[in-house]
């Protein structure tokens, strides 16, 4: 029992010398400074879907949103009568025709920006305008990671 007592200790004895010591080395060397090759930022590009103009009511061709995150750019110019003029712009489903979302409903003249968050699918805008030109674009947000290099230290 003695010689058995004994070798137990040793080995805990051999574990707290090398094992602690190596464990450390490694959690340090882990927690020490990033290596400076790279450095990662968070980017938004936004694509263009399509772009329409003209007066009066219009349906667009449908286009596809892959992420859902739309913009819409819009202006409205030449109001005849004065005061008279309205603009709506209504997102739509290209498989179900189901109205989505207004996404502007506005009079006279004037422009914006309308930003949209829906499931990706096949999309189109309906127009609905009286007294007034108007110019329409979709775009789509494209997320990524731009990879740069770092400076090199000294």
């Amino acid at each position: 029992m003695l010689a058995v007592k004994g070798c137990l200790s040793g080995r805990r004895w051999f574990v707290r010398a090398v094992g602690v010591p190596v464990a450390a080395g490694l959690l340090m060397s882990a927690c020490g400074t990033p290596s400076a090759e790279r450095v990662q930022k968070e980017v938004v590009v936004w694509k263009k879907l399509g772009e329409w103009s003209g007066s009066g009511n219009i349906q667009t061709e449908s286009f596809i949103g892959l992420t859902g995150a739309l913009r819409m750019h819009w202006r409205t110019k030449n109001e005849a009568p004065p005061g008279a003029g309205t603009f709506k712009l209504i997102l739509q489903s290209a498989i179900s025709g189901r109205e989505l979302q207004e996404t502007v409903d506005e009079m006279g003249t004037g422009e914006g920006t309308a930003y949209v968050a829906e499931d990706p699918r096949a999309f189109y805008m309906s127009v609905e305008s009286s007294g007034v030109d108007w110019w329409v674009t979709v775009e789509e947000a494209v997320f990524g990671s731009l990879v740069e290099r770092s400076a090199e230290p000294d």
